[in-house]
């Protein structure tokens, strides 16, 4: 069974940065695709990012490309979210989300691909 922990977050200004990290135990080293996600109030759950195992680069939303960048450790099971240019409507409920597998690329956007997640980390961003 997978864990994943997660850190970071927090209050910012618009225009600061921010950085995640998702530690994955327990059978990390099983975890194949790792990914972030975000969710605000009275919202569903959006997709960030992901990135495969060994990936030189990962998949982004519209909304973030050019701003955020996933980053992988794996000699420490560790996923990053290193996040620029933060927006207000950056603000939201971060989460990590984790598989063993290699989740397609057609569908690596769809939180029911995962079969992890972290525990959530508030990230907002004032005016």
């Amino acid at each position: 069974q997978v864990q994943l922990v997660q850190s970071g977050g927090g209050l910012v200004q618009a225009g600061d940065s921010l950085s995640l990290s998702c530690a994955a135990s327990g059978g990390s080293n099983n975890v194949y695709t790792m990914a972030w996600f975000r969710q605000s109030p009275g919202n569903q759950r959006d997709f960030v990012a992901a990135m495969w195992r060994g990936a030189l680069a990962g998949w982004y939303a519209d909304s973030v490309k050019g701003r955020f960048t996933i980053s992988r450790d794996n000699a420490k099971n560790t996923v990053y979210l290193q996040m620029n240019s933060l927006q207000p409507e950056d603000t939201a409920v971060y989460y990590c989300a984790a598989a063993t597998r290699k989740i397609a690329d057609v569908v690596i956007a769809a939180p029911g691909e995962y079969d992890y997640w972290g525990q959530g980390t508030q990230v907002t961003v004032s005016s």
